[in-house]
């Protein structure tokens, strides 16, 4: 079975973004005064190479997507949903909040995500899902979590310090939690997210 992980992606310059070109047409091109032939000064590179996202295949997911579909799944069933909380927990993991740099890590950490809690009822069940699992919504679930994992910088839908979130609705009493104290949520007008089911909050320590 083929696992992938996504690595850093890694950007071209061109020569002439870096100002080589101009130097080496000095350099290759003969002087007036000398014999020779001039040596033609490529105007136009290749284009920058782009990492190749893999296909989605439940033959090859790999343990951070694994643990990202797990988290999202256990947040909310709704996709779009699903897709903000995983931008949340990639957001962790890009940021090594709390000193966790792993999705399994970020997703275990105590008394970060209600499910995966030590003493919760659900740990278990949401711990043990596998690719095969087939509850309802869990494999689009896997779908939200490797599209987000290999999503572009370019398409982080808030600030990468963006890492938290609660549900009032989920909140006993509706209580809100300790550390939403002197924040306000973010704006996400163009996501059609209700703010009863969802919140999330940027810059909290």
């Amino acid at each position: 079975m083929k696992i992938f992980t996504r690595k850093p992606r890694l950007g071209f310059y061109s020569l002439a973004a870096i100002g080589i070109l101009p130097l080496l047409a000095t350099i290759m091109t003969p002087a007036a005064d000398e014999p020779g032939t001039s040596i033609p000064i490529p105007t136009e590179l290749s284009a920058p190479m782009v990492e190749r996202v893999p296909d989605f295949s439940l033959d090859a997911i790999s343990d951070d997507v694994l643990w990202l579909a797990r988290c999202i799944y256990s947040e909310t069933k709704r996709t779009n949903e699903q897709e903000l909380v995983a931008w949340v927990v990639r957001n962790r993991v890009d940021t090594r909040y709390r000193g966790q740099d792993s999705y399994r890590e970020v997703v275990l950490d105590p008394f970060q995500f209600s499910a995966f809690n030590a003493h919760s009822g659900k740990r278990r069940f949401y711990s043990s899902l596998t690719p095969q699992s087939r509850w309802r919504g869990w494999q689009n679930a896997l779908r939200i979590a490797h599209k987000i994992y290999w999503a572009d910088e370019a398409e982080r839908p808030f600030s990468k310090r963006t890492r938290h979130f609660y549900s009032e609705r989920s909140m006993k009493d509706f209580a809100k939690p300790y550390w939403v104290e002197g924040y306000s949520p973010i704006e996400l007008a163009d996501h059609n997210i209700d703010p009863w089911r969802f919140r999330f909050y940027k810059n909290v320590r």
